[in-house]
């Protein structure tokens, strides 16, 4: 098709056939179909120049302010709920298998590795909360060996890579036991707010919308044979559960914490004093294709 005489009624297919010899075919149907899509949202807004330009300008922001600690694009697609979607896409879970959430921008690759019963808070103010945890199959096998990776923010909303220092802290790798438990402790997570200090904050400034996730601990399972869970658990009660900023709540993954009675598990240190809570939950994987 020539391009010399298009208009904004034909200037969509022309575009469309120009990939038409893409030799990857997935990557050709999704060129194909972003050309269709962005072209009709165009069309449908009738977007002006001005605006375009401002839109061109807002991504180029978006890049500007990433960094090895952290990744606004990410924080972007969370917030227009697309993470929540892709992750929907490619994880329909099997009966007894556990929902899956967006990773975040905090994880951390190879978190340090910490016995059974650590105390992972480093220290931080907050109460605490004794976490006992199970990996099992679909169909309820334990899985021993399972790795465990956690990680939550501290009291303040912060994530240890938000502030000064290199030293890993309310995060924390666990091998699952012969009963596939892991069990450690911590403080009871917090909701805070995403950070908002740059392009994805104006946007929810400009939109009204607020930037809190409700409070949770991360969690990332893996275990041979299955696939890899990144999921939340989020805790019951929380007043950002029904307007997560980025979409990520789900009923099963709304967890109750108990108040702990008697002498504390494994007790070290501070936990043996004053008021603590437990939280005692099963995952389950699924199994690879």
């Amino acid at each position: 098709m020539s391009t010399r005489d298009f208009n904004e009624h034909s200037i969509t297919d022309a575009v469309v056939e120009r990939f038409a010899d893409t030799p990857d075919p997935r990557l050709r149907q999704i060129m194909q179909a972003l050309v269709r899509h962005a072209h009709q949202f165009v069309r449908e807004v009738e977007l002006t120049q001005d605006e375009w330009l401002v839109a061109i300008e807002y991504l180029t922001r978006v890049g500007q302010i990433c960094s090895d600690k952290r990744q606004e694009f990410i924080l972007l697609s969370d917030t227009l709920g697309i993470s929540m979607l892709v992750d929907a896409i490619n994880h329909r879970m099997p009966a007894g298998a556990t929902e899956t959430t967006v990773l975040g921008p905090f994880y951390v690759q190879n978190p340090p590795i910490k016995p059974s019963d650590a105390d992972i808070s480093g220290g931080e103010s907050g109460t605490p909360l004794y976490v006992t945890a199970t990996v099992n199959g679909p169909d309820g096998t334990p899985l021993p060996g399972a790795v465990v990776d956690v990680w939550q923010s501290d009291d303040d909303g912060y994530y240890d890579v938000q502030k000064p220092g290199e030293d890993p802290n309310l995060r924390a790798r666990f091998i699952a036991d012969e009963n596939g438990k892991v069990s450690f402790w911590t403080i009871v997570p917090k909701y805070y707010p995403i950070p908002a200090d740059g392009p994805v904050g104006d946007m929810l400034a400009a939109t009204k919308r607020h930037p809190y996730r409700p409070a949770h601990i991360h969690f990332m399972i893996g275990h041979e044979g299955y696939e890899k869970l990144v999921t939340h658990l989020f805790i019951e009660g929380d007043p950002y559960l029904d307007s997560d900023a980025v979409f990520g709540v789900k009923q099963s993954l709304i967890v109750t914490l108990v108040e702990g009675q008697g002498t504390p598990p494994a007790a070290s240190g501070k936990r043996q004093a004053g008021q603590w809570m437990r939280l005692d939950h099963a995952f389950g994987l699924k199994p690879a294709a």
